[in-house]
C-alpha cells in the first residue's frame, strides 16, 4: 500500500460510499474514465479487486470494505492535521463539508451565502442528495455535518432541531380541488400522486401520512427531483406531497396551489446533524452556531 496515493484513496472513498463510479465522477468533477483509471491503479497496488459488478449494480469486495475503513481514517487524520497546522499559523480559515437533503437545496445556498459574508476565508463544499445518501455520508465521515429532516436512527449522532418544516399537498392552480375551501383525505383517493423516490425523507413522510389515515394513495409517477415533480404537477399530471419550502416561485407565480387538506400541513423539523465523535474545528463550530442562530428567521420568510 505504500505506493497508493492520497488522491486514489479520496476517489476510492467517494466511489465506495455511492457504490457508483458515475456519481463519484459527478461529485469530484472528473470523468468516468478518470475514476475508473484511478481505481484500477489502486487495485493494482493492492493486488486485488476492490469492486465487483453484479448485473447493473456495483458492490465492494471484502478487500474493498477493509480498505474503506482504513482510507477513511487516513483521510480524516490528514484533514485534522491540516486544521491543526492552520490553527498554529493563526489563520482564520478552514474547510467544511456540508451535506443537505435535496429538499433543503432551496434554502441551504442562501444560508451559506449569509455565512460567507462574515467568514469569507472558510472554504465550503456542499453536497446535495436524498436522505439515505446524506445519512451514509455522515456515517462514513465524508461530511462534517448535514442539514436534513429526521436524523438517521442508526447513527450515533448529535442532532439539533432548528426550524419547522411544513409538508403540504399541492395541485395545479386550475385543479378542481384547488377551488375548494376544504378537502378531505378521502377526496384524494382517486387522484394520481407524483412522489419522490424511495429513500427520500419527503417520501417517508408522505407514506406515513396516508398510512395513519388507512388510505393507500394512487402513485402514478416517481421522480428523484422536486423540480421535476413541481413541473409535472403544473402540467396537470397529478398532485403531490411536497415541502412547502420548495414552492416559493410557483406559488408567487400562481402556477401551483396548496390544497386545504385536513391534517395538513404535516409539520416536521429541520435538523442540524453531526457524528457524535466529530472533531469540532473552529470553522465547523462557527457554522454550526450560525445555522442555529440565523436559519429559523431565514426559513420563516420562505414558508
Amino acid at each position: 500500500m505504500r505506493n497508493a496515493t492520497i488522491r486514489q484513496l479520496q476517489i476510492f472513498s467517494v466511489a465506495a460510499s455511492h457504490l457508483s463510479f458515475a456519481r463519484a465522477a459527478e461529485n469530484l468533477h472528473l470523468t468516468h474514465a478518470a475514476i475508473s483509471l484511478q481505481i484500477k491503479q489502486l487495485e493494482d497496488v493492492c493486488g486485488t479487486l476492490l469492486f465487483e459488478r453484479i448485473g447493473k449494480r456495483v458492490f465492494l469486495t471484502e478487500a474493498g470494505e477493509t480498505l474503506l475503513d482504513h482510507a477513511r481514517q487516513i483521510l480524516q487524520s490528514l484533514k485534522e492535521a491540516d486544521e491543526a497546522l492552520l490553527a498554529l499559523k493563526g489563520l482564520k480559515g478552514g474547510r467544511i463539508a456540508v451535506a443537505v437533503a435535496s429538499t433543503a437545496e432551496y434554502f441551504a445556498p442562501g444560508l451559506l451565502a449569509q455565512f460567507r459574508k462574515t467568514h469569507a476565508d472558510v472554504r465550503i463544499r456542499l453536497l446535495i442528495d436524498n436522505r439515505d445518501t446524506v445519512s451514509r455520508l455522515l456515517a462514513g465521515n465524508e461530511v462534517d455535518l448535514a442539514i436534513m429532516g429526521r436524523p438517521p436512527a442508526t447513527l450515533d449522532a448529535t442532532a439539533v432541531a432548528f426550524a419547522p418544516h411544513p409538508l403540504v399537498i399541492v395541485a395545479s392552480a386550475d385543479h378542481p380541488l384547488a377551488q375548494r375551501p376544504g378537502v378531505t383525505v378521502e377526496d384524494l383517493a382517486g387522484e394520481t400522486l407524483i412522489v419522490r423516490e424511495a429513500g427520500s425523507g419527503t417520501r417517508s413522510a408522505m407514506e406515513e401520512f396516508f398510512r395513519e389515515r388507512s388510505l393507500k394513495p394512487l402513485i402514478g409517477m416517481e421522480m428523484g427531483s422536486n423540480e421535476a415533480i413541481k413541473q409535472a404537477v403544473v402540467a396537470g399530471l397529478g398532485i403531490s406531497f411536497i415541502s412547502q419550502h420548495t414552492l416559493g416561485l410557483e406559488l408567487r407565480a400562481g402556477r401551483l396551489s396548496i390544497l386545504k387538506v385536513e391534517g395538513t400541513p404535516v409539520m416536521r423539523r429541520w435538523h442540524l446533524v453531526r457524528h457524535k465523535s466529530k472533531h469540532m474545528s473552529p470553522a465547523l463550530s462557527a457554522f454550526w452556531d450560525f445555522v442555529l442562530e440565523f436559519a429559523p428567521a431565514y426559513l420563516r420568510k420562505l414558508a
